[in-house]
């Protein structure tokens, strides 16, 4: 626990010196300028998705950030050969990041709607999106050693997890988006805003946390294969 204390404190003390806190307060700072000018609007309807999409910027682009840099200054190459193990690296990572977007949707929220909603639903509906975010990106990131190579698939696969948002509006009216990953958490944060049924209740914590489960098991190997082996041999 010691080791992973350490891992949590250097990935806070990363995401500083290299501006991420800076980026999520200019964010805030453009979203009450824009809240500002925006005419009434039905928070508790549009909200849920918003939140849902402002996720893709802090976790799994973050994460490839941080990743990228790692690799970048070597520091990857390091941590290899220490007795840090991938999964301790992993649940700093998503730790960190969870943490960060949770302070931030938090303040959107608030500012947005007010205090009228249900706290424990939209906690829930974050942190799972974003361990979600942050385990997908760093699955995707792994393979890659520049920013240019991650840039282009990494727009092909946001616009894939971003699917549940056009069922969410009744745009793309189709069961099958139950069996997407991120309509699970999309329906607990709908739930903070208006009150679902037992069974979305069900379903949208345990399939979030299945696909949390299957994603960090993915993410180990991607680990191992992708940064162990290669920056190992490096």
């Amino acid at each position: 626990m010691r080791r992973l204390a350490a891992t949590l404190r250097l990935d806070l003390q990363l995401q500083l010196r290299n501006g991420f806190y800076y980026a999520v307060a200019f964010v805030l700072v453009c979203w009450f300028v824009v809240l500002n000018g925006l005419p009434a609007v039905d928070w508790g309807y549009v909200l849920p998705a918003l939140v849902l999409g402002n996720l893709v910027m802090v976790n799994f682009y973050f994460v490839a950030g941080l990743v990228l840099l790692e690799k970048g200054e070597g520091t990857l190459e390091a941590q290899v050969v220490t007795p840090l193990s991938d999964w301790e690296y992993l649940t700093s990572k998503t730790a960190t990041l969870a943490a960060l977007s949770l302070i931030e949707q938090m303040i959107i929220v608030w500012s947005a709607h007010g205090a009228g909603f249900a706290g424990a639903a939209l906690f829930a509906g974050i942190v799972l999106a974003s361990t979600l975010y942050t385990l997908t990106g760093f699955l995707l990131v792994a393979r890659y050693r520049s920013i240019n190579e991650f840039l282009f698939p990494s727009a092909l696969v946001t616009v894939v997890l971003s699917l549940p948002i056009l069922h969410y509006f009744s745009l793309w009216d189709t069961w099958l988006l139950y069996l997407h990953p991120f309509t699970a958490p999309l329906v607990l944060l709908g739930a903070a805003f208006r009150p679902i049924s037992g069974w979305q209740w069900a379903y949208g914590f345990l399939y979030s946390v299945a696909w949390a489960g299957l994603l960090f098991v993915a993410a180990r190997s991607a680990f191992d294969r992708f940064i162990v082996e290669r920056e190992g041999s490096r």
